[in-house]
């Protein structure tokens, strides 16, 4: 079997020959944020199925689709869905489209997911602005045989790296700035991945609490570690779509994170469109 680099890079020369767009922001929509795709424009859509290597989403609410085209005239790479350790794939298949997009040239990347509110405040419907992660998977992306070839930057790329800004500080602040400017709070969260698919119990929710957690998820935090070891900088956004197990002793269900999903389309949409021009300017001056 070939490399991890060479099926990487297999599939990034894939996605580069379907476009002469050379996107340096990418985008991961999480479950039920999938329309935002739909907004794209001068768009080329390229089912999963069709990328060599590329792993399969069984997820509803994951289309399973790399669009390529322009928001605001900014070239931009949006995964219409993503996979996750709990269908059965291994972590480097996980990651392996966080892969793709730093060889395709991605150097700024937007992670959104669906979360729990742990915090009482974050009620169904808000966007959080992720300030750090905790990780409670049980394992790591970046474990195993470091490969230097994926190191897109002079400091990237390194088997031990630098995981204090995770979330880049200023990518957050344009987006709350966003947000204040279309009349709204964006409240920022720490956000702490389980492996899934199991929802936590109310035990498991009271231990997070102490932990320092306000979001809970089963992404995420594994795509944030690649994003870093490539170098990109990384924004994440998490939709609250659920009271985390205990919250309201409410039973927690996968339909219920669709339909907030819906509900919550409108303003995702006005703020990613909004904020991808000022991202990609902000990044250019950086």
């Amino acid at each position: 079997m070939t490399d991890l680099y060479t099926r990487a890079r297999a599939a990034a020369d894939y996605l580069a020959s379907k476009t002469s767009l050379k996107p340096k922001l990418g985008i991961i929509l999480g479950s039920g944020l999938g329309d935002f795709a739909n907004s794209v424009q001068n768009a080329v859509a390229v089912p999963y199925a069709e990328i060599p290597h590329f792993p399969q989403s069984t997820v509803e609410g994951h289309s399973g689709r790399m669009v390529i085209g322009t928001i605001a005239g900014v070239p931009v790479a949006v995964m219409q869905g993503r996979v996750h350790a709990y269908e059965g794939y291994a972590m480097d298949e996980v990651t392996f489209p966080a892969r793709v997009l730093g060889l395709l040239g991605i150097t700024s990347l937007i992670v959104t997911n669906a979360a729990g509110g742990i915090r009482p405040d974050f009620t169904p419907g808000h966007i959080i602005g992720i300030s750090d992660h905790i990780n409670l998977t049980g394992t790591n992306a970046a474990l195993g045989a470091n490969e230097p070839r994926f190191g897109v930057t002079p400091n990237s790329g390194l088997r031990f790296f630098d995981m204090t800004t995770a979330y880049t500080p200023r990518l957050l602040q344009l987006a709350q700035a966003e947000a204040a400017t279309q009349g709204w709070t964006m409240s920022t969260g720490v956000y702490l991945a389980v492996l899934g698919p199991s929802y936590e119990t109310p035990a498991e929710i009271r231990a997070f609490r102490t932990l320092g957690a306000d979001l809970v998820g089963m992404s995420t935090v594994h795509e944030v570690i690649i994003a870093r070891h490539m170098g990109m900088e990384v924004l994440g956004l998490s939709l609250v779509t659920n009271p985390a197990a205990g919250v309201t002793g409410e039973a927690l269900n996968h339909l219920e994170v669709m339909e907030y999903g819906k509900h919550a389309a409108g303003r995702f949409s006005a703020l990613l469109t909004a904020l991808v021009p000022q991202i990609a300017k902000d990044s250019s001056a950086a």
